[in-house]
C-alpha cells in the first residue's frame, strides 16, 4: 500500500512534534534548571545574596496573584461600573496590563548573561570607578529589610552602570520605561527582573495594577532601582522629582515591627560621567522650536557616530569617554524616618500623604546630590562656564580649580581624582573637552567655543548643586 505523500508530511510532522515535545523540550528544562540552581549556589555561597521567594516564583503565579488581589478586582468592577463596561472586558484589560508588567526573572540570564554585557558595555565605554561608599552605614541595614536604590538620570547607561557594580551586594528590580518595549530588548531587560512603567498613562485602573505590584514587590523584600526624576536630565541638573513610584511603596507601609514586617530603606545614589551619550541629544529638548531629525536621520546619525568610534578602534586611536563614576551614600530607614515624625502612613488622608512623600522625595533628592561624584570634566567645565567669554592659561585654570576644590571638599563633596593627582585630574577633564572641541586652545589660551556654551554648561551643571549646598551651610 503506498500512503499519498500529503499524509506521510502530516504523519512526519506529528513525529517531529513529539520527538521535541516529548524528548527535546524535557531535556533543555532540565539543562537550563541545572544551570539556573548552579547560578543559585554561586549566588548564595560566593556573594551571600540572598533572592526572595517572591523573585523566584513563576512569572505565571504573579501574574495570577496581582490579577486576583481583591484591591484591583474591587478598581476593576468600580471602572466596570463607570465606564459602562462589562466587566470580562475590564478583567481582560486588567490582566494586558498585569502581564506587561511582571518581569520573569531568570538567574542565569541575570547573571550570566546580564551582568557580563553589562561589565563588557561599561567597561569598554568608561573607566569604571566606585568612589564613595558608606560602609558603616549600609552594614547596620537590618539584612531583612526591603532596599530600594534612589538615583539619579544623566544617561540610558544608567542601568548598566548601576546593575554591574551593585551585582555582587543585590540583584536589581529596575523600573524601567515603555522605550525598552521592544523586541528583543523587552524579552532580556524582563528576564533580568525588571518592570515596565508607563510615566504618562492617565489610567487609573492600570495606577492600581502598578501599585499593587510595587507593593506586593516591596512587602516581599525584593531590591529594586528607581530613578526619581522619572526621565532623563535635560540641561544637566537635577530635576524636580516625581514621586509616584515612592508613593506606592509608601501608601502601604507600616512602621511597626511586629508581625514580621519589613523596614523600607533608601539608598541614595550619585553618579556621573566625563561624557554622556545622549547629551546633544537631550540638549535639543530645550529648544522645542528647533528643527528635529526624525528617525531614519537620527538612526543615521547613532549610525555615523558608531562607525567613527570603530574606525578610531581600527586605527588604534580610540580612547574611551573618559571615567564614569558611582557613589552609595547614607540610607535612609523609613521605619525610623516615621518613628522620628510620628507618621503612620496607611491612617494618612491622600492629600496628608502626597504631602509627606513629597517632603521624602525631596530629602532623597538632596541625599543623591551630596554624594554625585566632582568628575574631570564637571570639574573642569564649571570653572570655564563661570566666564565664557574669558580665555584662561593652563596656570590660571588650574589656580581656579585647585581653589575650587578646596570649597567642594570643605563642603562636604565627594571628588573623584585620578590617580589622586590634582593636576592630573584638571589635565583629564580640560584633554577630554578640548578633544570635542567644547573648549579650543590658541596660543596656550583656553576658551569655550561659542556654539558649545550649552554643552559645557551641561557638563557644568552635574554639580551645579553643590555649589547652592555650600552656600546653605554657610
Amino acid at each position: 500500500m503506498v500512503l499519498p505523500l500529503w499524509l506521510v508530511v502530516i504523519l512526519a510532522g506529528f513525529a517531529a512534534w513529539a520527538v521535541l515535545v516529548l524528548l527535546l523540550v524535557p531535556g533543555m528544562r532540565w539543562f537550563f534548571r541545572r544551570r539556573i540552581k548552579r547560578v543559585l549556589r554561586h549566588i548564595g555561597d560566593r556573594l551571600n545574596i540572598e533572592l526572595p521567594s517572591f523573585k523566584l516564583t513563576r512569572r505565571q503565579v504573579l501574574i495570577d496573584r496581582l490579577f486576583h488581589d481583591p484591591k484591583v478586582q474591587a478598581a476593576a468592577a468600580a471602572h466596570a461600573v463607570a465606564s459602562q463596561e462589562t466587566l470580562g472586558e475590564v478583567w481582560a484589560r486588567v490582566d494586558r496590563y498585569a502581564r506587561e508588567i511582571v518581569p520573569s526573572f531568570n538567574a542565569y540570564v541575570y547573571y550570566r548573561v546580564g551582568y557580563a554585557l553589562a561589565r563588557a558595555v561599561a567597561r569598554a565605554l568608561y573607566r569604571v570607578r566606585i568612589g564613595f561608599v558608606d560602609e558603616a552605614s549600609l552594614a547596620k541595614i537590618d539584612p531583612k529589610s526591603t532596599i530600594i536604590f534612589v538615583i539619579n538620570h544623566r544617561s540610558n547607561m544608567d542601568y548598566v552602570l548601576v546593575a554591574f557594580l551593585a551585582a555582587e551586594r543585590a540583584t536589581l528590580s529596575f523600573a524601567v520605561g515603555e522605550w525598552a518595549r521592544i523586541w528583543p530588548l523587552q524579552q532580556l531587560i524582563r528576564a533580568m527582573g525588571a518592570y515596565f512603567v508607563r510615566r504618562s498613562s492617565g489610567d487609573p485602573l492600570y495606577r492600581t495594577v502598578l501599585s499593587r505590584y510595587v507593593q506586593m514587590a516591596s512587602e516581599a523584600g525584593v531590591t529594586q532601582a528607581v530613578f526619581p526624576e522619572g526621565g532623563l536630565t535635560v540641561d544637566g541638573r537635577l530635576r524636580t522629582p516625581k514621586f509616584g513610584l515612592l508613593d506606592y511603596m509608601l501608601k502601604t507601609f507600616d512602621e511597626r515591627d511586629e508581625d514580621g514586617r519589613r523596614d523600607l530603606v533608601f539608598i541614595p545614589v550619585g553618579l556621573n560621567y566625563d561624557r554622556v551619550l545622549e547629551d546633544r541629544s537631550q540638549l535639543l529638548k530645550l529648544h522645542p522650536e528647533a528643527h528635529k531629525p526624525g528617525r531614519l536621520r537620527g538612526l543615521g546619525i547613532s549610525l555615523g557616530f558608531v562607525l567613527r568610534n570603530l574606525s578610531q578602534v581600527l586605527r588604534g586611536g580610540w580612547h574611551r569617554f573618559g571615567y564614569a563614576c558611582v557613589n552609595f551614600g547614607t540610607p535612609v530607614s523609613m521605619r525610623a524616618y516615621c518613628r522620628e515624625r510620628g507618621l503612620h502612613f496607611p491612617a494618612l488622608s491622600d492629600a496628608q500623604r502626597r504631602d509627606e512623600v513629597g517632603r521624602v522625595a525631596e530629602r532623597l533628592m538632596d541625599s543623591i546630590g551630596r554624594v554625585i561624584p566632582v568628575l574631570p570634566v564637571s570639574l573642569v567645565a564649571r570653572i570655564l562656564a563661570r566666564d565664557p567669554s574669558r580665555a584662561l592659561s593652563e596656570l590660571e585654570l588650574k589656580a581656579a580649580a585647585h581653589a575650587f576644590m578646596g570649597e567642594l571638599e570643605a563642603g562636604g563633596a565627594h571628588l573623584y581624582l585620578p590617580r589622586h593627582d590634582h593636576d592630573y585630574a584638571i589635565g583629564v577633564g580640560l584633554r577630554m573637552l578640548t578633544l570635542r572641541r567644547i573648549v579650543l586652545e590658541q596660543d596656550g589660551l583656553f576658551r569655550p567655543a561659542p556654539e558649545q556654551i550649552e554643552t559645557l554648561n551641561y557638563y557644568a551643571n552635574a554639580i551645579a548643586h553643590l555649589d547652592a549646598c555650600q552656600a546653605a551651610e554657610r
